[in-house]
């Protein structure tokens, strides 16, 4: 069995140490640190990436939201789930805009936390059912009930990274993932996990559909 590998992210000692105890005493996880800080997790993440992120957002130094960033752009193939006391409308939103995969406030039980880091890992997206309403405010309201014309495609680029939207020109050039790779100097498998990321976030079902997309937007003249 894989198991899924986990940093922890939290500057209060305390709960670093209970987190610590539970998810390292749980078969499915490798526990491979935790850190007081965010730097010292990007130190780690780029000697051996994790799986799972589990970021606190009141850090020393870097704030937990910056890292998120960071580590969504830099490594697409991890993901990012906050756990986090903050409850704050702008907080909740910076952190789903700058890549975080989950977002779970600290009262969460251990065992839905194990629920939740199991369910982030196989790619779904969880957000705690408390904090739920603030998501559901931010989704925009389509412009039509037409299938083909729900929202005004000329927004695209806001909703990808720099280096995503790197990635949707190639792919407009017709470059296949090994190409991409090359051109962008990271693995096949990063380039794919790009793919992957804007095929979500347009809302398509492939790379052709993406293309079609940007070409339409005018995008790249």
């Amino acid at each position: 069995m894989n198991k899924i590998s986990i940093y922890v992210v939290e500057d209060y000692f305390l709960t670093r140490a209970s987190y610590r105890h539970i998810l390292g005493s749980t078969e499915d996880f490798d526990l491979l640190g935790d850190f007081e800080t965010a730097e010292e997790c990007l130190e780690a993440m780029a000697k051996k990436p994790a799986d799972i992120v589990l970021m606190d957002l009141g850090l020393p130094f870097m704030n937990g939201i910056e890292a998120t960033k960071i580590i969504s752009e830099k490594y697409p193939l991890s993901k990012v789930v906050v756990l986090t006391s903050h409850e704050n409308e702008e907080e909740v939103l910076a952190c789903v805009a700058s890549g975080a995969s989950g977002y779970a406030l600290k009262d969460l039980d251990f065992e839905m936390l194990k629920k939740v880091i199991r369910v982030v890992n196989f790619g779904a997206l969880w957000f705690d059912p408390q904090i739920a309403d603030v998501t559901k405010a931010a989704i925009p309201k389509p412009k039509s009930t037409d299938f083909n014309n729900l929202y005004d495609k000329t927004d695209i680029k806001s909703v990808l990274t720099e280096r995503e939207f790197e990635v949707l020109r190639l792919i407009s050039e017709g470059k296949s993932n090994v190409e991409i790779g090359e051109i962008m100097m990271v693995s096949t498998n990063t380039a794919k996990a790009h793919v992957g990321n804007i095929l979500n976030k347009l809302s398509v079902t492939d790379r052709v559909q993406a293309a079609v997309m940007a070409v339409k937007a005018n995008l790249f003249k």
